[in-house]
């Protein structure tokens, strides 16, 4: 087994366990990261928009 495949199923199992352990704090990130992810796709649209 590489390395490489090792850590993916590391990082896997690490992610799952803070879920089950903590599952508002995991909500509350998966939430900020949307958040985020939406406030950047709106500020590249008025950026674009602009441009015209």
């Amino acid at each position: 087994m590489n390395l490489k495949k090792v850590l993916t199923w590391l990082v896997v199992a690490f992610v799952l366990f803070y879920v089950i352990q903590q599952p508002e704090n995991s909500a509350d990130i998966v939430r900020n990261a949307g958040t985020a992810l939406g406030d950047a796709a709106s500020s590249l649209a008025s950026f674009v928009g602009s441009l015209v």
